[in-house]
């Protein structure tokens, strides 16, 4: 009969699943197969070879140095994606494998290597995860020669790059109500502007579109976002108001006077303000109540941020100290001495362990904060006035009419030259500034009123959209507000050490030795009672002899007789007690 089978069409791979019974598959050829000719010697025949046929077709000529070639080119790609994936998965191991060689026992030896091969597994997987899930790479700007990055124009880079990324790139003019602040959402897809003369606008970033415009007729000192771009908070003359995204006031916070900065914890829901009074308030949005004021004695403070790793607070002095403070502790964590002169400004990294600071002395310095110890030192040649870091840890820094860029100044060796340089024709002074996130660009805000600027490699690529989602939907940001409020930690759990929660809290040894000192003299002093009380026992004569003891031994036998005149002794005492 006639066999049954399936064969690839043009322009696919045959592969098992096309012949599952394997009835159209060839026998294998047992011998060394030469890839320039297609011909396999076999062990003991000298001039007998058989043709193998690669692809199809017949390994003859140059058809068979086609065939090697590709035989060539995919083992060679193999090779290169196994290296890649070994690379990759090196960062998701948990430490070094462990050697079963001098395990004795059979069945120990078994569990050691089963759990080696699930690690691996594990890491091999995550490694694929994070190739074909995070597919993005960072922007970068190439140039050839002795070109420098720092020379290149907004306009250059708004030509090179596509329309939509072109966009980015724009100005509000607004010399009357300036100088502004900007700032973000988390997710990047609003944007928030406030003049110091009462203007605050609010922006859909992806679409560039008004969402909100309001004149407050007030001084406006700090505009910040809550936990979405429903609301947001505004420092203005006196006190600190809480608006919604229509632009009408929700709530006045009267407690909050003279407020200079203002800073929000996500994770914890708390508003955070610090002002000419030196007093840091933190008020959880919830409920609206203070959970905690401290006073920190050193005078006006405007330079505050907070830490995304732990959510502590950085404050930065007139007397060129930084001070960590937390909800919890009545006075400062960590006191460092970052300047000569007053604290302009300061930014913390997203992985917790960088931090930038500008000072009156013309110097922007970067600081270990596992360490306190000073990293780089940088000189400007006006002192800047303010500093903010990117997603992907570009430093950007403001002084002037000037906004630099510089790649790669956090950490490793000293960056000779910035990453962009942009300087503002009109004269416009730089107020303040900030990063969008998952976006390569930069929001500006100066005394002509607000710029954008397109920063390549800036922004993360790749979004988690289970924690910011730039392209989220009414549905999903009302799902994400009520995720965020049932997981919000309390105040409590913020710390120095994040890392330091949920681990048992380690005895010190001081507390342990008293307490075993303690635990000793207790029960010394129960055996020193019993001993007394034994002591104080009255010893009699003949408690204890042969006949006494014979005599309470009978006692306890019950007799019929002595039970029969017991019962009508008391017979007869009731009867006369009753007449």
């Amino acid at each position: 009969g006639r066999r049954r089978g399936t064969r690839a069409t043009a322009g696919m791979v045959a592969t098992a699943l096309d012949d599952p019974r394997g009835l159209n598959r060839k026998k294998k050829v047992k011998g060394k197969v030469n890839l320039v000719s297609g011909k396999v010697s076999k062990k003991g025949s000298k001039g007998g070879a058989a043709v193998v046929s690669v692809d199809g077709e017949p390994a003859e000529g140059t058809a068979a140095a086609a065939g090697g070639d590709k035989v060539l080119d995919m083992v060679s790609r193999e090779k290169k994606l196994r290296r890649e994936l070994n690379k990759r998965a090196k960062k998701f191991m948990k430490g070094d494998t462990v050697n079963t060689k001098n395990i004795k026992d059979k069945k120990t030896k078994a569990h050691v290597r089963y759990a080696n091969v699930l690690a691996d597994n594990a890491a091999t997987d995550a490694a694929l995860h994070e190739k074909w899930l995070l597919p993005s790479t960072p922007g970068a700007i190439e140039v050839e020669g002795d070109e420098r990055t720092w020379r290149i124009k907004q306009d250059e880079i708004m030509k090179a790059v596509d329309i939509n990324a072109a966009r980015k790139a724009f100005d509000l003019s607004l010399p009357t109500l300036g100088p502004y602040s900007v700032d973000f959402t988390p997710n990047g897809r609003d944007l928030l502007i406030g003049g110091r003369k009462g203007h605050v606008a609010m922006i859909r970033w992806s679409d560039y579109k008004l969402v909100t415009e309001v004149q407050l007729k007030e001084t406006v000192r700090d505009v910040n976002f809550l936990h979405n771009g429903q609301f947001f908070a505004c420092a203005q003359r006196k006190y600190a108001y809480i608006y919604d995204n229509r632009g009408l006031e929700v709530h006045c916070l009267k407690d909050h006077t003279e407020v200079n900065r203002l800073e929000f914890l996500n994770h914890h829901f708390l508003l955070c303000t610090i002002g000419d009074q030196g007093v840091l308030r933190y008020q959880d949005t919830t409920h609206g109540k203070i959970i905690a004021q401290h006073r920190t004695k050193l005078g006006p403070c405007d330079a505050m941020r907070q830490n995304p790793t732990n959510a502590i607070i950085h404050l930065g002095h007139s007397n060129g100290t930084v001070t960590l403070w937390s909800p919890n502790m009545g006075h400062s964590l960590v006191k460092m001495l970052c300047h000569r002169g007053p604290v302009r400004s300061l930014a913390v990294d997203m992985t917790g362990r960088y931090m930038a600071t500008c000072g009156a002395d013309s110097q922007v310095k970067t600081w270990d904060v596992r360490m306190y110890k000073e990293i780089h030192s940088y000189y400007s040649a006006v002192p800047a006035v303010h500093v903010d870091i990117s997603q992907r840890g570009m430093l950007g820094v403001g002084y002037g009419g000037r906004v630099q860029i510089w790649d790669q100044a956090l950490s490793g060796p000293k960056a000779q030259a910035p990453y962009l340089n942009h300087q503002f024709r009109r004269g416009e002074i730089v107020r303040d500034f900030g990063f969008c996130p998952y976006d390569d660009a930069m929001g500006v805000g100066h005394s002509g009123g607000f710029s954008n600027l397109i920063v390549p490699g800036a922004g993360e690529p790749n979004y988690d959209s289970m924690i910011a989602n730039p392209f989220e939907t009414k549905n999903q940001r009302r799902e994400q507000e009520v995720a965020q409020l049932l997981d919000k930690l309390p105040p409590e759990m913020i710390q120095l050490d994040p890392d330091a929660i949920g681990v048992v809290r380690a005895v010190p040894k001081e507390v342990q030795k008293e307490r075993r000192e303690k635990a000793l003299d207790a029960e010394m002093a129960v055996r020193r009672d019993k001993r007394e009380a034994n002591l104080a026992k009255t010893r009699m004569k003949g408690k204890n002899k042969t006949s006494k003891r014979y005599r309470k031994k009978q006692a306890n036998v019950v007799d019929d007789k002595k039970l029969r005149a017991r019962m009508l002794a008391e017979e007869t005492k009731r009867k006369a007690a009753k007449a």
